[in-house]
């Protein structure tokens, strides 16, 4: 909108696009994150030895470490912008931006100081999951939080904030890369490459951090500076014009989790992200599972390498296309598709069978495709909802930091539920236990005696396992499309939103959202 002027002078004056800038932040956290998915487990179970007690305590004390220190981060980033425009001095768009970017550059290095705490025994196998698993969820928690308000910051309209969520996709794409490599070191016998590979991961990340932080914040510096000197002037004209207006309280906690409590939109989409949280961790903690039990007898450790990779890379690359259909359809519309199509590939693999061996290498594939398609989509929604807050709330500033937290709140708990719920489903349906070193001979014995007609509940570990694999995406799908068909904020509503947010802003200052 107003911001495609300014969008051309800064992209010639830096010669590079703020859009690019900003996407590249993504590529930082992506290297590290995805290898921290797939092996964490693995990790502490296979080569430290961790017992289950301390598994099941250190998830559970995650869990709600997790879910709060979102919420709790993000209030302390934007609790000044909950008043209203009258309600005390002005916050100029670009010093929101400056404050996101410092905060990102003295986090973003400690995130990938913490990504190296795991890979490294020094202390009890117990104890050191507990303090790695808050340590690094701690970090990657304010690097995300500022990242993704960034998006609502710097963007208003639907066009501009699809752009930016492109170079994301973009740049996670390539972050996915280190997921080829990372399958290339792994081995339980000798860990030394391993460690060695994310040491230089983690540097990758804390130098690009600091680099493209500091590039943002030389552009925005003089942005907030022509700000300043401009409301200088102003305050300078309306002296001895009128009387002051009365500033009002700062809005409390429990005010603002009242507002929040009464938004609809907002408590009908968390219900549907927790499920996708739940849904998406779960294929990341169980996708080297599935591959060794289902497909590991018919394709050979190069081909289970390749499909790991696609399914890590194939998701962001995959996004580009849908935010293409986003820009058509709305992003509504294509989310609602994907949830269909989810649900229409899980019961078609459910009607094929176990058996069918190169269906099953496209689903598991596909299925991480879509979910994670998903998951890239909805910080756009997420935008939408801070534009409603924003309006329907007559905020100074939009507090997208603390809604971004909000939605963890609610949704973070199905990360850690998808291992729990899942290893706990798995025990209950094959008597295969993953902390147990002979579980699989106990799985073995199941087997046998299910044939024999003694244990009527027990199935075999491998259909087992892709009864996990095909049922949970459909109990997924059909739990999101009921939380998905009651969501209003799309359509004439959104642009009625949109077209409110932007009319405030340019009233009292102008849109300086440079893409």
């Amino acid at each position: 909108m107003g911001s495609r002027g300014c969008d051309c002078r800064l992209a010639v004056s830096t010669g590079v696009p703020t859009a690019v800038l900003y996407g590249s932040l993504s590529l930082f956290v992506s290297i590290l994150h995805n290898v921290f998915l797939l092996y964490y487990v693995e990790t502490f179970v296979s080569i430290y030895k961790i017992d289950k007690l301390s598994f099941w305590v250190g998830e559970t004390v995650f869990l709600i470490w997790n879910s709060l220190n979102d919420p709790l981060f993000g209030w302390l980033s934007d609790r000044s912008f909950l008043s209203s425009p009258q309600s005390g001095p002005q916050i100029s768009s670009p010093e929101v931006v400056l404050k996101r970017l410092a905060a990102l550059s003295r986090n973003g290095p400690l995130f990938a100081l913490s990504f190296l705490a795991f890979w490294v025994s020094w202390a009890r196998p117990g104890l050191q999951f507990l303090v790695c698993l808050c340590l690094y969820d701690g970090f990657l928690t304010v690097v995300d939080l500022n990242h993704n308000a960034l998006l609502a910051d710097l963007a208003v309209s639907a066009y501009d904030r699809t752009r930016l969520n492109f170079h994301c996709s973009l740049f996670s794409a390539l972050g996915s890369l280190s997921v080829f490599l990372s399958y290339s070191v792994w081995d339980k016998g000798d860990f030394y490459s391993f460690r060695l590979f994310c040491v230089a991961l983690a540097v990758v990340s804390a130098l690009g951090f600091t680099a493209v932080s500091r590039l943002l914040k030389s552009r925005f510096q003089k942005e907030a500076r022509l700000r300043r000197d401009e409301a200088l002037k102003l305050k300078e004209l309306s002296i001895g014009q009128g009387p002051l207006t009365q500033q009002e309280k700062p809005v409390t906690l429990g005010e603002y989790l009242r507002q929040l409590s009464k938004h609809r939109n907002f408590m009908w989409f968390a219900s549907m992200n927790l499920v996708q949280v739940f849904h998406c961790h779960f294929n990341n903690n169980f996708f080297p599972l599935f591959l060794e039990h289902l497909l590991s007898d018919s394709i050979s450790a190069s081909t289970g390498s390749i499909l790991l990779g696609i399914s890590y890379i194939a998701p962001h690359l995959n996004n580009l296309y849908f935010l293409t259909l986003c820009q058509r359809y709305g992003v509504y519309t294509v989310i609602r598709w994907l949830f269909l199509v989810k649900l229409a590939l899980s019961v078609a693999m459910l009607l094929a069978g176990a058996d069918q061996v190169y269906l099953l290498c496209i689903f598991i594939a596909s299925n991480r495709v879509f979910t994670e398609g998903t998951c890239k989509l909805l910080n756009l929604v997420i935008t939408d909802l801070v534009d409603e807050d924003f309006v329907v709330n007559q905020r100074q500033q939009a507090a997208s930091a603390l809604l971004f937290g909000m939605v963890a709140l609610v949704t973070k708990p199905g990360q850690t539920f998808a291992p729990l719920i899942g290893t706990w489903l798995l025990c209950v349906y094959t008597g295969y236990d993953i902390f147990e070193r002979n579980s699989i001979q106990d799985s073995a014995a199941a087997m046998a005696s299910s044939v024999s007609g003694q244990a009527g509940f027990t199935v075999p570990l491998r259909q087992g396992c892709f009864y996990l694999l095909v049922f949970v995406p459909i109990s997924c799908a059909l739990l999101q499309l009921l939380a998905w068909s009651r969501f209003t904020l799309h359509g004439r509503r959104l642009q009625g939103i949109k077209a409110q947010r932007q009319g405030t802003q340019h009233s009292h200052l102008m849109d300086v959202k440079a893409i």
